[in-house]
């Protein structure tokens, strides 16, 4: 991909970016008010607290009418929030909105560093490629000539130098796409929202503006927040993630801190495996193996070091982060009392076990 001169130092991988919170949302909530002889409210948002760290993707995943879009679009006050605070880049932007004229410029120009992808792309048809992603540019002022040389960069960053000329209606829903994600770069952005930005796109097309996604990341050192209702967006690009339910954000961590959680309902998400006990007198429980574990022929050494027969009921396996990770479920001779060495055994080959039929312990939102 080319590069983009970028005025600072590009934030590294996850694994070594700050624990600084670039996005911070505390206690928010959002209702909407029905029309007044209804006399009824939806409660979009309840309460939510994020922390999206800096240099991060953030996926936040759940079903429609979660509450995901509203928490997008209250971060950067597209939707004014009924209660509660967003912070962005350590700037308090409830504080602003709706407070006189001078908040009101200082909103605009706080949002301006906050780029957004939208689902269907909402590219102006009558302009060009170019002209559509000079727009943001032209609302801060900037001359002709800035405004060109900046989204021909910007085309050439996403892989579209050749398109400049083009319209809209030319182009596939892959290339409007990083149209879009070159308009929402225009105004050189700390952080960059994703509002389901590939639930309308083919999956060979989803897994290259994903890929672009994360180059972005890293080059520019842009912190993404996505939302989507895929799983597998989770998968292929991000470092943490939230699962919504009704407007709340019921579980979150890293991808790693989530699939070495016992219960975690995110982990058995992204890496469903199935399968019944035979018969009461067996153990089922769940194996997730991290990193170099997931190579190794545990299992059969299991197997032979306790003279078991092991029954595999389900397994899923696939890369997250760079890191091969994999869940497997397994049957076992005998009640759960008769297999506490052997289960005692896999947990010290570093695996996280989740016995089934036992009360595990969740790491909700604000654990440790």
């Amino acid at each position: 991909m080319p590069s983009l001169p970028y005025q600072g130092t590009p934030t590294p991988a996850y694994s070594t970016v700050m624990e600084t919170p670039v996005i911070t949302t505390t206690g928010l909530t959002k209702i909407y008010r029905a029309h007044r002889s209804h006399g009824r409210e939806v409660t979009a948002l309840d309460g939510v607290d994020l922390h999206v760290r800096e240099g991060e993707v953030y996926g936040v995943i759940g079903q429609s009418g979660a509450g995901k879009s509203s928490l997008i679009r209250c971060v950067n006050l597209l939707e004014r929030p009924t209660a509660g605070t967003v912070t962005v880049a350590g700037q308090d932007l409830t504080a602003l909105a709706g407070r006189g004229t001078r908040a009101g410029r200082e909103l605009r120009q706080a949002r301006s560093r906050i780029g957004m992808v939208f689902q269907h792309f909402n590219l102006l048809s009558s302009r060009t490629v170019q002209d559509n992603v000079e727009l943001p540019l032209e609302i801060l002022g900037k001359s002709g000539k800035e405004r060109s040389g900046k989204a021909l960069e910007l085309l050439d960053l996403v892989g579209l130098a050749d398109k400049a000329k083009a319209y809209p209606a030319q182009l596939s829903g892959g290339q409007k796409q990083r149209v879009g994600i070159a308009r929402a770069l225009a105004g050189d952005p700390k952080v960059l929202l994703s509002d389901e930005a590939t639930s309308a796109l083919d999956p060979e097309t989803t897994r290259s503006i994903l890929q672009l996604l994360r180059d972005l990341n890293r080059q520019l050192g842009l912190t993404v927040l996505l939302i989507t209702h895929e799983m597998d967006v989770v998968k292929s690009i991000c470092d943490s993630a939230a699962l919504m339910e009704q407007g709340r954000i019921v579980e979150s961590g890293t991808v790693s801190e989530l699939l070495a959680t016992p219960g975690s309902e995110l982990a058995s998400a992204l890496f469903p495996v199935g399968g019944e006990a035979s018969g009461d007198d067996r153990t089922v429980i769940d194996v997730t193996f991290h990193g170099e574990a997931a190579t190794q022929p545990v299992i059969s050494q299991l197997s032979r070091t306790y003279n078991i027969d092991i029954s595999i009921l389900g397994a899923a396996i696939d890369t997250v982060g760079g890191l091969q990770i994999g869940r497997m479920r397994i049957e076992l001779p005998g009640r759960y009392e008769d297999n506490v060495v052997p289960i005692g055994f896999l947990r010290e080959q570093g695996l996280q076990i989740d016995v089934l039929g036992q009360e595990p312990v969740l790491l909700k939102e604000g654990a440790k």
